[in-house]
């Protein structure tokens, strides 16, 4: 493996060593510099375009150019007449400078190839074909070869360091814009351009009154073939495994035309290849946006579904998926839309990890512990979504969305534990939720708009667990404190759960534009939430009848029925001003706050006011450079389940009583960022850093027995704070690519164990650097090394993990037919002690596509080459870390037909 790397790195440097720079200025006719002129220089042997570049503010480029070549250079400029002059390279730089003079003529000069980047106002536009080389499948395989733009870990696309926001196909919106449906689904062969859209605002009649910086959104132009025209791909596959055959179906079909669009995918396959997991479905808001500005409160209504365990990186030993998904658009005249989509995911995994678990409180007499689980999951999720979007002029826009959710999961679960021993545990849930949003906006004049956002959800929960403890002896005092018949064969322990929230969530706000440098926007809104929660745990005896028991814990409240209604009235104000480089918008907001809730024939009550300041300061330092620093002050406030003081069975070993008179907590968060993407040199910067700090914060006062704990919530008088900061440099130079990245996490937050208060303290660091060529007709590489830290200093106990992965990935088309990729990974787990596990992965793939325009390709795929058995992470929670071993799927190699439309 390393002497791979350095051969790819002696590779890369002996290529960068052979070229040279074409560089100089290009001006008007009057000597003014001009900034986001076009260069381009095409070999004319080749007739290729070797190199392209764009002016900096001074008007000056830089090119690389090989030794002894001749280039017909070309320099354009929009209003401008282009200028094209031969240029022949030695073996020295050379520089040029361009005058261009007005277009006030007819004469023209033919563009043969179209600029890579171009930059209109806040839209950079990449042509794709620019970026491709033959082997790139999908979206994602073009947007990795990007300047500026990057696919997270979690399949999001990033420019410049923000989240992509929106992705449309042709100004439509592709799934309500969702980035990981787009960029595993659309086929590369069918994009013409690629445009970034900065300061992208969903709403045009804002655009000019609300703060837009941070919002990025892509949109996807399709190449003319692919318009009023089916296309997309169908795949088919199979192999033999050693206790089963494999097989995949992943059928993916799109529709674009002026007036409607359709997008159609499947997937059916065993192989451990999931197009939407339940963690994509749960992060999926359809399109629901959050407020234009924050209110600065944050109630939760808390996650009441099932305790999953999580895949890691979407592996696991076993995973059975079907996917299915159906997205339109139709316009039946230009001021009125309707569009949705329906989504259904079907997932069936199977999973077994092996943790060892240090507990932090060692003089407590707390055991250490090591958990050996195997989980089987089902989860149906389905989702439906329709809209309608009226806008009859530039000064009225009328929108309206209703998402509807539902779900069946199931979790059977065996666990040996090294105290308990044999627990098995069920979980099953079949929640439902319906999501209504609606938007009026509208403008009066040029100086007064207003803007109604109202939003009301419905949400209905029911979880229910099951644990069959089998060991009875290590259970009694648990057993005892739950009122449990200890004459049975085992503890067959039953709760069923029901929590129903019911919100509005809705706002006037009013925008009143003093000058083109200054507004004041004022704002009238309400948060009215009303939950009922209840919850009732029993057990099944050896003859099959049931028991409720009476706790000898927590007062003997073993059940809890509660109603709980929380309101906010609030009225905010607003002041922006522009002045040169600075953007400054002060503001506060003033709430008045009730909440009740009602248990046991007992309520509690709770009215106050609270004032809420923000701030958000930006320096425009360059046109794609800027430094931003921002201030929140939020009330917090818990769901009812935080609030109910009957018994609840989180899990077998983690009991929970809640506390009716919690009071709200208080955040102040402190956020800086700087960004930079400079086209002239292709240097890409951002970094920020993150402050937050919350006082009377919600924390639990744990109690253990042996393993087994009870948890109630209270207002700790100790504050607890987080610090983050996170960075990235990309560079750009010729056909390659480098960037080094970096971030660093700490959190000191306060625990109660046994009533005994201790301050943890947590570091997270990461660290990664990269290296990558887009050669059009060379093979191309992407080498990399990542490095992490995990130090928990907690209680008496502190521990210290690290992970190590060297990563490299290769791909080429040789002979114009065979596309050959592959990728390794090889990751080294440790302690301070020494290493714990390392563990590989390796995949490749062959196929075969008789050329470019061909219908048909196929494709020999394997996955985990190496038949690595697990992967392992280390866990850290309010009172323990763990070090976890994960299994994963073994060696899978298919065979694959692709038919393109």
């Amino acid at each position: 493996m390393k002497k791979g790397l350095i051969i790819l790195l002696l590779l890369a440097f002996n290529i960068s060593f052979g070229q040279l720079k074409l560089e100089g200025v290009v001006k008007d006719s009057v000597g003014s510099p001009l900034e986001l002129a076009n260069v381009i220089a095409i070999n004319t042997e080749s007739q290729a375009l070797e190199s392209y570049g764009i002016t900096d503010p001074d008007g000056k480029y830089k090119l690389s150019v090989s030794k002894n070549s001749k280039y017909n250079v070309q320099v354009s400029y929009i209003g401008m007449k282009t200028e094209q002059i031969a240029i022949e390279t030695t073996d020295k730089n050379v520089y040029k400078t361009f005058t261009l003079s007005n277009d006030n003529t007819l004469d023209e000069v033919e563009l043969i190839y179209e600029m890579p980047v171009t930059v209109k106002g806040d839209t950079i536009v990449y042509n794709a074909d620019s970026f491709k080389n033959g082997t790139e499948r999908k979206l994602e395989d073009v947007l990795k070869k990007l300047p500026g733009v990057e696919i997270n870990d979690d399949g999001e696309i990033e420019v410049e360091g923000n989240v992509v926001s929106k992705v449309m196909v042709d100004g439509k919106d592709f799934f309500d814009g969702d980035s990981k449906l787009a960029t595993e689904n659309i086929p590369s062969s069918a994009i013409d351009k690629i445009e970034v859209l900065k300061n992208f605002a969903e709403i045009g009649q804002l655009r000019s009154v609300t703060n837009n910086q941070d919002n990025v959104a892509i949109n996807i132009k399709l190449k003319e073939g692919k318009k009023n025209f089916w296309f997309g791909d169908i795949t088919g596959g199979g192999g033999i495994a050693d206790d089963d055959n494999l097989y995949l179906l992943q059928p993916k079909l799109f529709y674009y035309s002026p007036k409607y669009s359709i997008n159609l995918i499947g997937d059916l396959n065993n192989i451990g290849e999931i197009a939407f997991s339940r963690r994509d479905y749960f992060n999926f808001t359809g399109g629901f946006k959050a407020p234009s500005r924050s209110s600065g409160t944050n109630i939760d209504l808390g996650t009441n579904s099932l305790g999953f365990a999580s895949l890691q990186n979407n592996r696991a030993q076993d995973i059975n998926t079907k996917f299915a998904a159906a997205n339109f658009s139709y316009a039946p005249k230009e001021t009125l839309t309707f569009s949705g989509f329906g989504i259904f995911a079907s997932n069936r995994i199977g999973m077994q990890e092996n943790n060892s678990i240090v507990y932090t409180n060692t003089d407590l007499g707390v055991p250490d512990e090591t958990t050996q689980s195997k989980t089987k999951q089902s989860s149906d999720l389905g989702m439906l979504k329709l809209s309608v979007g009226y806008q009859p002029n530039v000064n009225n826009q009328l929108d309206y969305d209703v998402i509807g959710r539902i779900s069946k999961e199931n979790q059977d679960q065996i666990e040996i534990s090294s105290i308990i021993g044999n627990t098995v545990q069920n979980e099953s849930s079949s929640p439902y939720s319906i999501n209504q949003n609606l938007n009026y906006y509208y403008t009066l004049s040029d100086k007064h708009i207003f803007a109604f956002e109202g939003q009301h959800l419905w949400q209905d929960e029911d979880p229910f667990y099951n644990a069959i403890i089998e060991e009875k002896s290590e259970y009694e005092d648990a057993a005892a404190g739950l009122g449990l018949d200890n004459l049975q064969i085992d503890y067959n322990v039953n709760q069923d759960k029901r929590v129903k929230s019911n919100q509005v969530d809705a706002k006037v706000d009013y925008y009143n534009v003093l000058n083109a440098k200054s507004n004041l926007n004022f704002t009238l809104g309400t948060i009215y939430s009303k939950q009922t929660f209840n919850s009732n745990i029993f057990q099944v005896l050896d003859d099959g009848s049931t028991f409720d028991p009476t706790p000898t814990i927590n007062d003997g409240l073993g059940i809890n029925n509660i109603d709980y209604t929380f309101s906010d009235v609030y009225v905010g104000m607003h002041y922006t001003l522009k002045s040169g480089i600075f953007t400054v918008t002060p503001g506060a907001t003033v709430h008045s706050y009730a909440s009740d809730n009602v248990q046991f024939s007992e309520k509690y009550k709770d009215n106050f006011y609270k004032i809420l300041p923000d701030l958000d300061v930006r320096l425009q330092l360059k046109k794609s450079e800027q430094l931003t620093l921002s201030y929140n002050m939020e009330t917090q406030f818990t769901d009812v389940t935080q609030l109910a003081k009957g018994l609840v069975m989180n899990d077998y070993n983690s009991f929970f009583y809640g506390n009716e008179g919690l009071d709200n907590a208080i955040s102040h968060a402190v956020r800086l960022r700087y960004s930079s993407f400079n086209l002239f040199n292709y240097t890409n910067v951002f970094a920020n850093i993150n402050y937050n700090k919350s006082i009377d914060n919600i924390r639990n006062i744990t109690n253990f027995e042996s393993v087994i704990r009870t948890n109630s919530p209270f207002n700790s008088a100790y504050a607890d704070e987080t610090v983050s900061a996170s960075g990235r440099f990309q560079k750009q130079v010729g056909k390659f690519k480098a960037s080094a990245s970096g971030s660093f996490n700490y959190s000191k937050f306060n625990q109660f164990i046994q009533s005994v208060r201790s301050v943890n303290e947590n570091y997270t660091q990461n660290y990664g650097v990269e290296l990558s060529s887009n050669f059009r007709d060379a093979p191309n590489f992407e080498i990399g090394y990542n490095y992490s830290i995990q130090d928990n200093d907690q209680g008496d106990t502190r521990t210290k993990y690290f992970t190590s992965s060297p990563n490299a990935e290769f791909n080429a088309l040789i002979w114009k037919v065979l596309t050959f990729k592959t990728d390794y990974t090889y990751n080294n787990f440790s302690d301070e002690d020494g290493s714990i596990n390392s563990y590989e992965f390796w995949n490749a793939s062959l196929a075969y596509r008789k050329d470019a325009d061909s219908k048909w390709e196929f494709e020999l795929k394997a996955t985990n080459l190496l038949d690595t058995e697990s992967q392992s992470q280390s866990t850290t929670t309010d009172y323990s870390v763990s070090a976890t071993d994960y299994f994963i799927q073994p060696r899978y190699v298919t065979l694959r037909a692709v038919y393109s439309l």
